[in-house]
């Protein structure tokens, strides 16, 4: 029950940073539920998504009432590939469960890919480079392939990364790479849980755990996304290389700690 009550309140505060900054949470979730180690790798992994699949779905409603304007063809083709990417991310993270031994090079594999993924996002805001400003589809599959495949590799449901890649690759303003983040969170997640769902089963977990899970997750995306609605770019820039920072430490702190 204690662990619930913990996993409750992450849960919340990671959600609600995620939905306002367009990370997903998840990037904070996975970190702070390795260093409290209370459940598996697998299972840390499992609770996290759902967390954030909750959030995505909370925060895209929340976004319209907001006032935001869609571009459903751009949403669609970065939906596509992250159900995709989302897969194979899910099939990549079983395998190197049952290829290695030790649960911990798994880990390892994931905090290191993690802290790249995190230097870039935060080096991408800080310098300010210049957009590429791709138009076709066909870039808007590809982009949002690779990002359902690391964010469920790394089982951190987007992170970063996806606003960062998101505003390098077609010159979104922060806000809307942020809902498009959410978005591509959201079917990456949904096409990991539903693999996980054919292959190994969710009687594996302690399904009980998702009373708190859940709730919380929603009220997180709701708070984080009403927020968004209300803060300026400025603000959400500043909240996003904060967070990044702290998440940074977070996985060097693990990773330590795994050593």
């Amino acid at each position: 029950m204690e662990i619930g009550i913990i996993y409750f309140v992450v849960i919340i505060l990671a959600n609600t940073v995620g939905a306002l900054s367009g990370m997903g949470g998840g990037v904070i979730i996975k970190p702070v539920l390795d260093a409290i180690g209370a459940h598996s790798l697998i299972a840390i992994s499992f609770y996290s998504s759902v967390a954030v699949f909750t959030m995505a779905i909370v925060s895209t409603l929340r976004q319209f009432k907001n006032g935001i304007v869609i571009k459903w063809q751009v949403a669609f083709a970065i939906s596509i590939g992250s159900v995709i990417g989302g897969v194979i991310g899910n099939r990549t993270f079983e395998q190197l469960l049952s290829y290695f031994p030790e649960e911990s090079a798994v880990q390892w594999i994931q905090i290191i890919l993690t802290i790249l993924s995190l230097l870039f996002a935060l080096l991408y805001t800080k310098k300010n480079w210049s957009a590429w400003n791709l138009s076709n589809l066909i870039w808007y599959v590809a982009v949002g392939l690779f990002l359902g495949f690391l964010s469920t590799l790394l089982g951190i449901g987007g992170g970063p990364i996806n606003v960062a890649l998101l505003m390098l690759c077609f010159g979104m303003p922060i806000k809307e790479a942020t809902v498009y983040s959410i978005i591509t969170i959201f079917f990456s997640q949904l096409s990991k849980l539903i693999s996980i769902g054919f292959s190994s089963g969710y009687q594996i977990f302690d399904l009980t755990m998702l009373i708190a899970v859940i709730p919380a997750a929603i009220l997180g995306g709701f708070v984080g996304a009403k927020l968004s609605g209300r803060l300026s770019d400025e603000i959400v820039l500043k909240v996003y290389q904060l967070v990044v920072v702290v998440v940074i430490g977070l996985n060097i702190v693990n990773g330590i700690r795994l050593s």
